[in-house]
This record gives structure tokens, C-alpha cells and sequence, in this order.
């Protein structure tokens, strides 16, 4: 008869986080030390590889597993604090005989890796110390004591009224491996497995976990598959139960297991290789009023060619995926389960059922997802540890949040929806990759601790001061938080509080908020100056815009204009860039569209520098104004005029000693378009050129006209010059008398003399004197 081991948790898996496939951004992303939200962090310079954390019922006291010490941190106070330290070193003897063990001298300390209470008074604590693994008593008070035993490994550890059950080896070399239950009192008896028997093959253990309503133990752990001997070293992750109330079989297996079995863990998408090794796994326990079947266990895997195999090698695998099938359905079939096997209380079997149940372990069917589909999957990132809490939203509905912690060193908050699964927020908690231990949730306190080999982080799980709109806070989609319409304010929601604004499944932020989204017209009627960016034509122009999310888009816009793709780039970061132009000065707004919903994030007012070469004169005034300028002037420099760019100012005007304030005149404007103040040197050379030129036109006018007048007179010279030639010696000896009588009369005429004009002149005789007849 077959039957399937393990139904019950079969059932109760909601799903695995698979590391691959496709792409999960998280909405808002904190760097290490973000003011936007702080951390509270525990180191010491003698205190290190503080990996393993302990927390006390209360949330009060944080147990710190560290190299050789024991810890105890107070965290109940704002800053966390020591309140004691235990050595727990390995002697000088030790370390020599772990080096001749021929381990390296810096793994030979005593590594902290176990840390569980026993009762109220006691921890059991396990280290490695130095290769020889012990374990002790430790008084569980501030001021701590060791009260110790010696026990040869750990991995492990789970304490149930009082025993200790450990998934363990049974050497330092790792060769044995071992389920086994200690500090057993009355009738009953210390139990372990058979290691002879092959029941467990090289296992790694992960996690364990009891189901009190069951009376079951959970280990978690991969181990080498048997069944898949086909491959070399096939990984799989098992899952296996025991009954705390196991006291073993009285003839056949004494003092073993008789209700020990084990299942695969099947992470596999349809069509797609598993994903078989498992990283990490956590617990959720049924909400409050729910049936006690609804536990539901969250586990984080990864697959093993990743890691082992190349990309060509993965086309080899990808053929052989129908064998793998095959032979896995032909394994199945020959394994069978007594109908014993799920069942408690099998001391008082008969040995024919127990050797039936010894030699077959392993369960016909494997674990899969509830549904049979991943809860989320991961291409970008590398899960290693997770812890998982129920938050009950604003409307009374319970969400499943996760806490992931990457190897990169980031914590990631994601909610799972009905759609799958949305990462709230990322943040960096270590810088560089190192391992880590433990991570524990702490929900009275609403905080997680995590342990590095530098120290103690100490994260809030909510963040919702952090959102400082309303729908800053209903996009987040954060269980945790809401918007109070009163206060105004994003707060944590509570079960007193239930009238606050949140939508987490869909993240409609104007419903919630009752808020609509500003039209094109109005956005720019109402908007601010923004910011003044002055800039110099021909200049490239950056301007940035703050993205609301990592999952928001970018828009700009301008008022009554269109951003043409010939004059503006937009760039992958969301800032846009241009040449600054006349045609590209002025307003531009940035907007952020996440989810359906718009808001504004920068305006922004780009306008031209004032020219270096202006002159402000004593009769303007120039005040400083982000408003969007009104009209511009210009002038060349030293006329008395101002060259501005802005709102135009007030004149001031003097007349006989008194000032008269005019106001501006805003029918006369000159726009950059006709002349700007860049232009000036320009107007100047311009005007010089005319000058010269009307210098040059008027020179040539003024010889052309002299010219013309020397040709006017030449040839009355010459006429003269010839009919001189041509008088006879009588004739020209009477003009010279004439001449003469000129020259003598105009010598009279400014001697007072009478002075008669084109009279003939005559001697005593009447004839000309000198002049022959």
C-alpha cells in the first residue's frame, strides 16, 4: 500500500523562494547609514564574528554567540549596551592539537554556533573549540557563568521540555552524521539514529522546527540523493519527522528511532529544473483563531548547476531533463511505505514492521508548493536567510510579510499579493559579503537582528515615518503602515487606528487618499517659481529629477510647449538635457508616474545669465526675483541704459534736483529673439563698420567734388596764358602799365584816395602813357 509520508506538511507549504528567472526591483532602496532609516549597530574591537544571536522571551536580552565569548546585550534600551561577557576560550594545549590536526591556526578559536535555552535559569551553548567541538551550561543571567560538559559536534540544536534534540555529526571530520535526543529523563531513554544504516547521506542541517498539536520534530537539511545515482553527488532537500514521544523498538532497533522518515523538497517551476538546494527556512504559525493544520513553512532555494555548471553545460542538462524524469517516476515506484510509518507510538510494534520501517525510509511522494507554483523568484539576487511575520493590514486582513537577506548584504522587505510578491524597500546593513548565522525577528519589539562576523544590526521591521505624502505611504503598500488623515502623517497601523489609508493589494493612492490628479493647465497655473537655473546660451542644460520610487517613471513638461526629441534628450536616470537656446528658456516640471498616479517632484525656471558687460545704472534698481520675467532691456554699455533679464524694474527719473518714480512700461519689450545682451560686441563692431564707411563715403564725395572744381577753372588759366602769347610788344607793355596803375590805386584806396573803376587813364597829352603813336 503506498502511502505518502508527510501529507499534512505537503499541504501546509505555501511555497519556496527560488533564486532565478525573472527580475524583482525593490520600490525604495537605503545605502549604508541612510538618513532615511537608521540602524543601531553593536561591535567592539575585542569582540568578533558575532554570527549566532539568542533572544529572550521578553525581547529584552540578546545572547551573542562570538569568537571565544558568550555576550549578553541589552537591547531594551535605545542604544544597545553590554551587559556581560563570558570567556570561553580553548587552552594553549588545545590550539597545538588542532594544528596537528592540520588546521590553520585562524580556524582553531572556539566558534560560537549554538545557543539554546534549556529552562529559565540555563543556555546550552555548543562552540568549536579548536576542532574539538564542546558544549556547556550557561547561567542565564546578565552576569554570566559556565557550568560545562564536553560533547563531540553540534549543528543543530532544539530544546523540548527539557531534552535536547541535535542534527549533528559525530566527528570533527564530519563523517558521521546523527539525529539524536540527550538529557532524557525517567523511563525515557537518549535516542540517535543507526549511522550504519545509511539513513542520512552527508547532510547539511538547515533548520528544525515542533509542531506541539502534532507531538512531531521537523529537521530541514540536503543531503547527497541516493535515488539520482545516475548523477555524481546529486543534491536534494530533504525534510524528515520524529516523535518526541519515540522511546525506540524493545528488541529490534533499541534505543534508534522507530518513526524517523524523511521526504524530498521539490522546488521546481512546470517545465524547468528543480531548484534543490536549500538555503534557509522559517515557520509561520497559524493566525490567531485559525485551524492548527494551517502552519505554513517558507524556505529559500537555489539550484546546484548554478554554481557547478557553465552555460554550455547547461544545454547538456536541459536534453537529459526527460531521463532525469523518467528515472526519478522508476525510483518511485519501487520505494513503498508501511502504513506505520506517519504514525507515533511504535515501541510496541511487531519486529517485522519495524525492520520494514528500517529499511524503508524514505517517502514515495516529494513535498511540493501548495498550488504547485513559486511564491517568488529571483534573477538578481541571492537569498541566504529569511524570517517571516503575519501583519494584519488596516482592514483586518492578515498579509504574510518576508525578511531576506542577501549575500550582497542588503534586507529586503517583501509583502506577498495575490499577484505575487512586491519588495517594500531594500537595506544595506553590511558592506562587503560575509557570513551570517542567525537572523531573528523580534515581533513585540517590531524589530530583526542580524549577526555578522562585525557585529550586531539591530533593523526596525517598519519604516513609515519615512513617507512623507499620503501617497508616498499608500504606494509602498507596507502592511505595517497607513496615512492618518487626521494627524497627516504616516503612521504604524494598529488595531485601535483602523480609519487610516492604505491599499496593499492594488496601491491606489488617489482613492485612498481621495486626491486627483492636477490637469496639464493647472499644474503650471498654480505651481511655484521652482528653482532659478541661470545659464549662458549655447550651454548644455542637466536638469535632474528626484525619482519618488525605483519603480516610478519620469516625465517632463513644459507650459503651452512640446519636448521635442530635435532639442531634448531624456536620459536613463530621469533628468533631461538640452542646449540652451531662446527657444529652450523658461519653466519645465517634472513628474512622477508610479502606478497610475502623477506627481510633481522639481519645477525648475531656466533663465539667461546677465552679460558681464552691462553697466547697472544709478537711476535703476535690479532686485533679486525668481518670478518668470515679464519684459527685458537692453543697451549698449555706458549709454546709461541696463541690460537685464527678469522682471523689469521700477525708473527712477530726476528733474532740477528732485527724483520721480515712474512705473515700468510693459507695452515696450525687446525678447533675447531681437537683440540679446550676448550680442552687444556685435552692435558695437556693427557700428564702427557704419561709421567708417559713411567716413569713407563722404571723403569720396569731397574729392569727387574738388576734382570737378579744378576741372572748372583749368581752362580759363590756360586761355590767359595764350593770349598773352600772342600780344605784340606794344600790347603787352600796356598791360603791365595797367597793372601797374591796378596796383597803385588799390594802394590808394586804402590811403583814402579816390579811386575812379574802368576809367581811362591819360596823360597831359590824352595819350597812353609811354605808349609810342
Amino acid at each position: 500500500m503506498e502511502i505518502p509520508i508527510l501529507l499534512p506538511l505537503a499541504l501546509a507549504l505555501l511555497g519556496f523562494l527560488c533564486p532565478c528567472v525573472t527580475t524583482l526591483t525593490p520600490r525604495v532602496s537605503f545605502p549604508m547609514d541612510s538618513p532615511g532609516r537608521r540602524l543601531i549597530r553593536f561591535n567592539s574591537h575585542d569582540v568578533s564574528n558575532t554570527t549566532t544571536l539568542l533572544l529572550s522571551e521578553d525581547g529584552d536580552i540578546l545572547y551573542v554567540g562570538a569568537r571565544d565569548s558568550v555576550l549578553a546585550l541589552n537591547v531594551s534600551h535605545k542604544d544597545t549596551l553590554l551587559s556581560s561577557q563570558l570567556d570561553w576560550s580553548p587552552s594553549h594545549e588545545d590550539l597545538e592539537q588542532c594544528s596537528m590536526k592540520g588546521k590553520k591556526m585562524a580556524d582553531c578559536p572556539n566558534f560560537i554556533r549554538v545557543l539554546q535555552f534549556l529552562n529559565t535559569s540555563h543556555i546550552y551553548a555548543c562552540g568549536t573549540f579548536a576542532f574539538s567541538p564542546r558544549c556547556t551550561y550557561v547561567v542565564r543571567l546578565r552576569n554570566m557563568a559556565l557550568n560545562g560538559f564536553i560533547y563531540h559536534h553540534y549543528h543543530f540544536d532544539l530544546q523540548i521540555n527539557g531534552e535536547l534534540y541535535t542534527g549533528t555529526v559525530a566527528d570533527y571530520r564530519g563523517n558521521r552524521p546523527v539525529i539524536s535526543r540527550h538529557l532524557s529523563e525517567g523511563k525515557r531513554v537518549d535516542l540517535k539514529l543507526d549511522d550504519t544504516l545509511g539513513w542520512l547521506e552527508d547532510p547539511t542541517f538547515v533548520s528544525s522546527t515542533f509542531i506541539p498539536d502534532e507531538e512531531k520534530l521537523y529537521f530541514f537539511f540536503t543531503e547527497v540523493g541516493r535515488e539520482y545515482d545516475f548523477i555524481d553527488k546529486f543534491i536534494v532537500s530533504r525534510v524528515s519527522q520524529i516523535c518526541v514521544s519515540d522511546v525506540g523498538g524493545q528488541r529490534t532497533l533499541q534505543r534508534r528511532w522507530t518513526t524517523f522518515a524523511k521526504a524530498q523538497l521539490l522546488c521546481q517551476a512546470d517545465r524547468e529544473l528543480p531548484y534543490n538546494v536549500l538555503q534557509d527556512i522559517d515557520t509561520l504559525l497559524p493566525a490567531e483563531g485559525a485551524p492548527v493544520d494551517d502552519i505554513l513553512f517558507y524556505g529559500i532555494f537555489t539550484s546546484q548547476w548554478l554554481v557547478m555548471m557553465s552555460p554550455e553545460k547547461n544545454r547538456h542538462v536541459s536534453i537529459n531533463t526527460n531521463l532525469l524524469a523518467t528515472q526519478m517516476e522508476m525510483n518511485t515506484k519501487i520505494i513503498r511505505l508501511c502504513p506505520l510509518l506517519c504514525q507515533c507510538g511504535l515501541h510496541n510494534a511487531s519486529d517485522n514492521a519495524l525492520r520494514f520501517v528500517k529499511e524503508n525510509f524514505l517517502a514515495d511522494d516529494s513535498v511540493r508548493p501548495v498550488g504547485r507554483n513559486l511564491t517568488m523568484v529571483s534573477a538578481e539576487n541571492t537569498y541566504s536567510h529569511l524570517t517571516v511575520q503575519r501583519v494584519q493590514a488596516a482592514n483586518g486582513k492578515h498579509y504574510t510579510v518576508l525578511f531576506l537577506l542577501t549575500e550582497s548584504g542588503y534586507l529586503h522587505k517583501a509583502v506577498l499579493l495575490l499577484r505575487g510578491a512586491h519588495i517594500i524597500e531594500e537595506i544595506q546593513v553590511f558592506e562587503q559579503p560575509q557570513p551570517v548565522k542567525s537572523l531573528k525577528l523580534s515581533i513585540p519589539k517590531g524589530v530583526i537582528y542580524i549577526g555578522t562576523s562585525e557585529g550586531v544590526v539591530k533593523v526596525p521591521t517598519a519604516n513609515c515615518s519615512f513617507y512623507w505624502t499620503c501617497a508616498q505611504c499608500v504606494l509602498a503598500r507596507d502592511p505595517f503602515c497607513g496615512w492618518d488623515p487626521a494627524s497627516r502623517v504616516c503612521v504604524m497601523v494598529s488595531t485601535t487606528n483602523t480609519n487610516l489609508g492604505q491599499d496593499i493589494e492594488r496601491g491606489n493612492a488617489e482613492e485612498a487618499c481621495s486626491s486627483v490628479s492636477l490637469n496639464h493647465k493647472s499644474r503650471f497655473a498654480s505651481c511655484p517659481p521652482g528653482e532659478l537655473v541661470s545659464v549662458s546660451l549655447n550651454e548644455v542644460v542637466r536638469l535632474q529629477c528626484p525619482a519618488a520610487s525605483r519603480l516610478s517613471q519620469q516625465l517632463w513638461e513644459r507650459p503651452n510647449s512640446r519636448l521635442s526629441s530635435d532639442l531634448y534628450l531624456n536620459l536613463e536616470d530621469g533628468s533631461l538635457s538640452f542646449v540652451a537656446t531662446p527657444a529652450t528658456l523658461g519653466h519645465y516640471l517634472c513628474l512622477s508616474t508610479e502606478n497610475g498616479y502623477q506627481q510633481t517632484m522639481a519645477i525648475y525656471h531656466v533663465k539667461q545669465k546677465t552679460s558681464p558687460l552691462s553697466q547697472t545704472p544709478t537711476s535703476y534698481t535690479q532686485p533679486r526675483t525668481n518670478a518668470i520675467p515679464t519684459t527685458q532691456s537692453m543697451a549698449k554699455p555706458g549709454s546709461g541704459l541696463h541690460i537685464s533679464v527678469g522682471t523689469f524694474p521700477e525708473r527712477t527719473e530726476t528733474h532740477h534736483g528732485q527724483s520721480k518714480t515712474t512705473p515700468p512700461n510693459r507695452n515696450t519689450q525687446v525678447t533675447t529673439r531681437q537683440l540679446a545682451p550676448c550680442y552687444l560686441k556685435e552692435l558695437v563692431i556693427v557700428s564702427l563698420l557704419l561709421v567708417l564707411s559713411l567716413s569713407l563715403l563722404i571723403t569720396i564725395f569731397l574729392f569727387v567734388v574738388t576734382q570737378r572744381c579744378n576741372r572748372r577753372t583749368a581752362p580759363q588759366a590756360a586761355t590767359v596764358t595764350i593770349d598773352s602769347d600772342r600780344r605784340t610788344p606794344v600790347e603787352q607793355e600796356a598791360r603791365r602799365a595797367n597793372v601797374f596803375l591796378s596796383k597803385r590805386n588799390e594802394q590808394g584806396q586804402q590811403s583814402g584816395s579816390e579811386l575812379v573803376c574802368n576809367a581811362a587813364l591819360s596823360g597831359s597829352n590824352g595819350h597812353l602813357p609811354n605808349t609810342p603813336i
